[in-house]
């Protein structure tokens, strides 16, 4: 058949003329660090599983090959949620609930430990089955990307007269790509723009695909309570409930100067722009990091004089993965920062600037160590982290070093001394 008769072009350039400029996805991994612990314990498939406490309740193995895991109602500490399967959270529980009152919620529920490693290791798997297929994507975390499908091949094709049709096959292309590289499964939303395929991939999670276009904000997004717009946090929740505006569509129906006049100019054009479901931000590929950092919460609160030999080990050890990771993405530093929490939820900060590049884990150690000298120790601590700032991608070749900190002097600085300087 010659192009001239061909009906195909017709039917692909109608659909085009249908969709909009872009088409954005948003791929969310469901319960991503449980999903990849029972990846390890298929046996746990369909039970409430929540993730979380530090490394404490390790699974035991047992004579027959399988694994004794503890339950929530063993737990005792202060630590919380990082994640939860889904049988888990309709029970009541999710991240960030302290894992004694979750205990109350649901006693039997499995406790897991974290495994970032592992983590890590299928995040950098789904991230690049996704970039076989499409290429543009913006990382926004260890579970979440933006993926800019505009210029795939295919995208704007109908399907059966559906003009959504071929936007809709290479969504399920992407779900099956991380499913075949990971095992695990995950939710997409693709719409014109970032925020609404924000929106959408949870609407119809665990598994889910889901294609909005802007005739679908009414009877799909304005019933939705305003907190569900990424950016609209608890202080600007109650101020629009303040407004009576609970819902997307509510916010939609608001006059815009009430917005400008509550919120001021900025933030009032936002929230207008974003209940009618504008946004023009880029997939961003690329975007340099400010900082990297590490911190760890403990399971009981720790004092500097009492608790240094405990101290002391997590500090070093703290070190030596924000140096890893600084490897890992290719970036040397000069200026290391120390974070503290105290028992009164106070937060102290120090930083210090090197004379020299470097992500040598002793160097950052030592230098840490400097600003730990600097602050107060007299109360007990909930938290501690350190964090390498003023970064330069590079190979962290070694650099001459200050004749004060050689190897061993590192090696031995005492952290948390409470000796007078001489």
């Amino acid at each position: 058949m010659s192009a001239a008769h061909d009906p195909r072009p017709a039917v692909r350039n109608a659909a085009s003329a249908a969709l909009p400029a872009r088409l954005i996805a948003h791929l969310d991994m469901d319960a991503f660090y449980a999903s990849v612990e029972l990846l390890r314990y298929p046996e746990l498939q369909g039970q409430p599983v929540v993730i979380g406490g530090g490394r404490r309740h390790p699974p035991e193995a047992q004579p027959d090959g399988g694994s004794h895991h503890a339950r929530l109602r063993d737990y005792a500490g202060r630590g919380v949620i990082t994640t939860a399967t889904y049988a888990a959270r309709a029970l009541g529980v999710h991240s960030g609930m302290g894992l004694m009152k979750a205990a109350v919620l649901a006693p039997d529920a499995i406790l897991l430990p974290v495994d970032f490693d592992a983590y890590r290791r299928h995040s950098r798997l789904f991230k690049a089955a996704v970039a076989e297929i499409a290429p543009v994507i913006e990382d926004r975390g260890i579970d979440e990307i933006y993926i800019d499908l505009t210029d795939v091949p295919g995208a704007r094709d109908a399907v059966d007269g559906d003009p959504l049709g071929g936007v809709r096959a290479i969504g399920q292309r992407l779900k099956q790509a991380v499913k075949d590289a990971t095992g695990l499964t995950c939710s997409v939303g693709i719409t014109p723009n970032k925020l609404l395929s924000k929106l959408s991939s949870d609407l119809d999670k665990p598994d889910g695909l889901t294609l909005l276009m802007p005739a679908d904000i009414p009877t799909r997004l304005w019933p939705l309570p305003a907190a569900r717009i990424n950016g609209i946090g608890p202080r600007a929740q109650e101020r629009l409930a303040a407004l009576g505006i609970r819902t997307i569509g509510e916010l939609a129906a608001a006059p815009l100067a009430q917005l400008l006049a509550e919120f001021g100019s900025n933030s009032g054009h936002w929230l207008h722009d974003a209940a009618h479901g504008r946004d023009e931000r880029p997939v961003v590929t690329w975007r340099e990091p400010k900082s990297i950092s590490r911190e760890t919460t403990f399971e009981r609160d720790l004092h500097p004089r009492d608790d240094r030999v405990t101290l002391g080990p997590i500090f070093t050890r703290l070190c030596e993965q924000l140096a890893s990771d600084l490897a890992r993405k290719g970036y040397v530093g000069r200026n290391v920062g120390l974070k503290l929490r105290y028992d009164d939820f106070r937060i102290v900060t120090r930083s210090i600037s090197l004379p020299h590049l470097t992500r040598d884990a002793a160097e950052i150690r030592l230098w840490a160590g400097r600003c730990l000298k600097t602050v107060p120790l007299d109360r007990r601590l909930r938290l501690i982290g350190v964090k390498m700032a003023s970064l330069v991608a590079g190979d962290g070749q070694p650099q001459p070093a200050p004749a004060e900190a050689d190897p061993s002097a590192q090696a031995s600085l005492p952290l948390f001394d409470f000796t007078e300087p001489a």
